[in-house]
């Protein structure tokens, strides 16, 4: 079995320049920019975007940063990474962008998500991921839900989008949560 492929995506590694490039065009569509992250949209240059992925590669024991590629065209469409993660207690956060528009919605980055958790529990032998999602984002935290997040928590009125404020919604899910819901659909190794 092939841990880092599903029935429409795989998970990779790819070369900065190639990364640097996809995240610089990303970044110039400011719904996925707000979808993604709270801070202010801002464009980066290929370059700049360049060098906070290779700073980001030099320490993989604090983040891992995989490319979403589509099977059926071979596109890199996305990303998933592991961050803050705690080696001692075995606690990770995760986020995940799909940058091409083509692909939201239709189940790509719910599939992502199952192959690293499969990767984080079975490889990395985590015992927790972690997740925040912004309120406004009903698509994403069904998507979460789906792979078994759970709510744990939320920020009330972390920040301000258009004028307006909006909570951030804490998720996450146990190594134990995940075996029990990949078992019983047969998608996990026991």
């Amino acid at each position: 079995m092939n841990i880092y492929q599903g029935q429409l995506v795989r998970l990779g590694i790819e070369d900065p320049q190639m990364f640097a490039e996809a995240f610089s065009r990303w970044g110039r569509d400011t719904e996925y920019v707000r979808l993604l992250d709270d801070s202010p949209a801002s464009p980066w240059s290929v370059n700049q975007r360049k060098q906070w992925i290779e700073k980001d590669l030099e320490n993989p024991t604090q983040g891992i940063l995989f490319s979403i590629r589509s099977l059926a065209e071979d596109k890199l469409i996305g990303f998933v990474s592991f961050w803050a993660i705690s080696w001692s207690h075995g606690e990770a956060w995760v986020g995940i962008g799909i940058g091409e528009r083509d692909y939201w919605g239709k189940g790509y980055g719910s599939e992502a998500m199952q192959l690293v958790l499969r990767y984080a529990f079975s490889e990395l032998n985590l015992h927790r991921v972690s997740l925040g999602v912004f309120s406004y984002n009903p698509r994403a935290l069904r998507s979460y839900e789906k792979c078994g997040f759970r709510q744990e928590g939320v920020i009330q009125h972390a920040f301000v989008r258009e004028g307006q404020r909006w909570d951030l919604i804490i998720m996450g899910i146990l190594r134990r949560e995940w075996q029990d819901l990949y078992s019983e659909q047969n998608l996990l190794p026991l």
